[in-house]
């Protein structure tokens, strides 16, 4: 089984990327996104494990409420609300919650 993150844009992406010691794929909402088009996105993804990392803000919130409604078993990941963006968490955060998710990381 694959794993796969969803986040919300490409800057998102890219600052996972570097991080990861193992083979992930990862989507992009691309920020709001109807439920229709989240079941696309995900629908060659459902058999994989998904883990989700949203933003600390009003819409990461509606599409986490999205991702319950459309997926509960979906684990997620929340950002700490004081950085309230992915691409702004501090490296060491990113980390701990991705290791906590059973991610492989790279040291440093």
């Amino acid at each position: 089984m694959g794993k796969c993150i969803v986040v919300e844009g490409r800057a998102d992406k890219m600052r996972l990327i570097p991080l990861l010691a193992e083979e992930v794929t990862i989507l992009c909402t691309n920020g709001t996104i109807s439920e229709v088009n989240l079941i696309e996105l995900l629908e060659d993804y459902e058999h994989y494990e998904i883990v989700t990392m949203f933003d600390a803000d009003k819409n990461g919130e509606k599409l986490r409420k999205l991702m319950n409604r459309a997926y509960p078993e979906v684990k997620q990941l929340i950002i700490p609300q004081e950085y309230v963006e992915v691409e702004k968490t501090p490296t060491i955060i990113l980390r701990n919650l991705l290791i906590q998710a059973k991610f492989s990381i790279k040291e440093g």
